[in-house]
């Protein structure tokens, strides 16, 4: 009986549950009276975070109702303390809620008097809480795909479950995000979209129960991101092609290659527009005008979408400018005939084209292969004026030189 009642003079905790009230505190040293009817039959069923408690309620007219008390499993001495007041003796239930999962508590049950007299303890009573659900137990997760990772597991087997949280980890820190709540214990999968290129994450899963209590996590899973196919080497530009410029680089390396994005920009700071898409490792790029410059990318796309870096830096291309305009080196007369002799900075012209003048006349002698030109036909007393143009092998003309001016003497 000593030992009784100096279990139960402990402080109390305060638990709101059907059927109890407010407990006050109970007195130092607890009045029990022997011959009020003490508890016994007690049964009793263990949930996660519950434990729910049944008995024959005592009819005696001297009971008012029932006391509760219960171990805490943090304190060391195992010492019990009220833990609820159950006001009316015609109650033969209570549920003690909010407690540990997987935890053992102990119990002990009394009567109590309308004179707050308490009869002698009921036996002690180990309660066990079930344990955390566990959590999924096969969980997988898909690499190698473009901007996405997937997961799939599969569905738990306890209809309890109500929906999966979805938990990421990136390496580069240890906390773990919450990504989503999966409702419905039949869905299965899960896709993280809108990922970083080429990078790992890692991933693990909690069940969630109707009653809202939450599993331990699944085993964790890591999957990488798809890279994004190799930049594209060896891109060139032509600088010697009339009215266009061609471009050319080597292939793709990657097996799901698709097309190619060529870029274009009048200037490499500015913005670069997209030109043209084509599987060819080449493109000519039309210019309708001579010695036009642009600045070029080219990337590959693969069949996921996925676009390769730019090079580093943009190759500049430039359409084929006109030849160097022709520098008269001599021009004379010798009475009968006039010569002009001229010279050429770039090599490029293969002919030559002559233009004379005199008074309202025009008259262009074609298709001259040398540097100079013997013009017969002239008159005495008469001023020629010449120009001189040079023709490249793609027809491309120099601007005209400038002009010399020889006067024929009268006699």
């Amino acid at each position: 009986m000593r030992k009784w009642i100096a279990l139960i003079s402990l402080s109390v905790l305060i638990l709101f549950v059907s059927g109890c009230q407010n407990d006050p505190k109970p007195p130092v040293k607890p009045v029990v009276d022997q011959t009020l009817p003490k508890l016994t039959d007690i049964k009793f069923l263990s949930e996660v975070t519950e434990v729910g408690f049944e008995w024959k309620p005592s009819y005696d007219e001297r009971v008012a109702g029932y006391y509760v008390y219960r171990s805490n499993p943090e304190v060391t001495n195992g010492k019990l303390q009220r833990v609820a007041t159950i006001t009316d003796k015609y109650t033969s239930h209570f549920v003690d809620t909010k407690l540990r999962p997987a935890t053992a508590y102990q119990y002990r049950f009394s009567t109590y008097s309308i004179e707050k007299r308490e009869s002698v303890p009921s036996n002690t009573i180990i309660a066990t809480t079930q344990p955390l659900i566990e959590s999924v137990s096969f969980i997988k997760a898909i690499t190698g795909l473009p901007n996405r990772i997937k997961l799939i597991w599969r569905p738990h087997a306890s209809q309890r479950v109500a929906s999966y949280v979805v938990e990421r980890n990136e390496f580069s820190t240890t906390k773990w995000d919450e990504l989503a709540i999966v409702d419905g214990r039949l869905n299965a999968e899960y896709i993280d979209a809108g990922l970083k290129d080429n990078k790992v994450y890692r991933y693990r899963v909690k069940v969630k129960t109707y009653d809202g209590l939450f599993s331990k996590s699944s085993e964790i899973v890591e999957a990488g991101t798809k890279p994004l196919p190799i930049m594209i080497k060896n891109l060139t530009a032509s600088v010697d092609v009339p009215k266009k410029i061609i471009l050319n680089w080597d292939s793709a390396i990657e097996k799901d290659f698709s097309y190619y994005k060529v870029y274009r920009a009048l200037n490499p700071l500015l913005f670069y527009s997209y030109l043209a898409k084509t599987t060819d490792t080449s493109y000519e790029d039309l210019i309708n005008e001579n010695g036009k410059s642009y600045y070029y990318f080219v990337t590959a796309v693969d069949k996921d979408g996925l676009e390769s870096p730019r090079q580093q830096n943009a190759v500049t291309g430039t359409s084929l400018s006109i030849p160097s305009t022709i520098s008269i080196t001599s021009s004379n007369h010798d009475g009968r005939s006039i010569n002009i002799t001229w010279e050429t900075q770039d090599n490029r012209a293969t002919r030559f084209n002559v233009i004379k003048k005199y008074k309202d006349q025009k008259k262009i002698f074609t298709a001259i292969t040398g540097n100079n030109f013997n013009d017969n036909d002239v008159a005495r007393g008469i001023e020629y004026t010449y120009k001189v143009i040079a023709i490249d092998k793609y027809g491309l003309a120099s601007k005209e030189s400038e002009s010399v001016v020889i006067e024929m003497p009268k006699e």
